[in-house]
């Protein structure tokens, strides 16, 4: 197949080319780049041995992206293009808003009118809000708890709505845990600019000496050691399942949601020793005020994603640790060296 990829050249989406572009697919990149790198699509190139197209576009700008079809037959997208940080959305949340909604909006419309009926959006956990119980299964209520998460749930509305609307879609909704790890190689893996908002991230920069300690918030959790516990998958987990999502359910119309974790939570402190013992370094922390809006634990039940799809996440912690510090050890300032 012919694949459109949104935002293919971010942290999720250059993994995701590689895995599409080692099944045989064709792939076309359609980024602006505003949150990540041209490098990594060089790097994709380099690890696969493969080449790919790359439209630096924005999803707003719909006459651009309508070029893009009018140029390629395309025969599904997979949909990561969007802001995405939780804690910057509460604070410039009309822009999460705008950029979110109307590029998503502006995607579908473009689809309908060439007649590109199948599609896989990347959503979030975030939709859970604050579960009552865990394991999360995908009938769980659906709330959220800052714009970011809103503009998610906001988006899976529309699809479903959309959808009803126009029956020849096949529509699926991945709601990712929390990806970490890198491509084993050490040339792709996560570059956030400036200080992460995300764990391993920042256990990995304090590792290479960028940052002093890790701040780790509140440890007065009904939890196994008392701080936050959270449902961590390896990216290249991630990424093959949305190659299952797309071989599995094109022109399989319907609305299909599905969990991608590893069904299995941990501690910030497990992972921090974990990370420890993958970097044979100390790494110094200390504990802080809980955030508002964090919740003591959030793991998945991934077992639809098996039964429907033939997934399941395979590596454990310690991989995905080994993976994130190789990474980031071969690369300090990410793609900026």
């Amino acid at each position: 197949m012919r694949i459109l990829v949104t935002g293919g050249a971010g942290y999720i989406g250059s993994h995701t080319c590689v895995e599409l572009l080692n099944a045989g697919h064709e792939v076309i990149v359609v980024d602006n780049l505003s949150n990540s790198s041209f490098e990594s699509l060089k790097r994709v190139k380099e690890i696969t041995g493969k080449d790919l197209l790359l439209y630096e576009y924005n999803l707003l700008d719909y006459d651009k992206i309508d070029e893009i079809f009018q140029s390629n037959k395309i025969d599904a997208v997979i949909h990561f293009a969007g802001l995405k940080a939780a804690g910057e959305s509460v604070e410039i949340p009309l822009k999460y808003y705008h950029t979110n909604l109307l590029s998503t909006i502006n995607l579908l419309e473009i689809m309908r009118d060439h007649e590109v009926f199948n599609l896989v959006f990347s959503s979030s956990a975030t939709v859970y809000g604050t579960p009552k119980t865990v394991p999360i299964t995908e009938d769980f209520p659906l709330s959220a708890t800052n714009p970011y998460g809103t503009s998610k749930l906001m988006i899976e509305q529309i699809l479903n709505d959309f959808y009803y609307s126009d029956k020849r879609f096949s529509i699926v909704i991945l709601r990712y845990f929390n990806p970490i790890g890198a491509h084993k190689s050490g040339k792709i893996g996560e570059n956030p600019k400036g200080i992460p908002n995300n764990l391993l991230p920042y256990i990995s920069q304090v590792a290479v000496g960028k940052l002093k300690l890790v701040k780790v918030f509140g440890n007065n959790y009904e939890t196994v050691d008392g701080t936050g516990v959270r449902d961590y998958i390896h990216v290249v987990d991630l990424s093959l399942g949305h190659l299952k999502a797309i071989e599995k359910k094109a022109n399989c119309s319907g609305v299909h949601i599905y969990n991608l974790g590893t069904g299995i939570g941990y501690s910030v402190l497990e992972m921090i020793k974990a990370f420890e013992k993958a970097c044979g370094k100390h790494i110094p922390y200390e504990i802080v005020e809980p955030r508002s809006g964090d919740i003591a634990e959030c793991y998945s039940n991934p077992q639809k994603a098996k039964d429907e799809l033939g997934w399941s996440a395979v590596y454990n912690v310690n991989q995905m640790c080994e993976d994130a510090w190789r990474w980031q050890s071969m690369n300090s300032n990410g793609y900026n060296e």
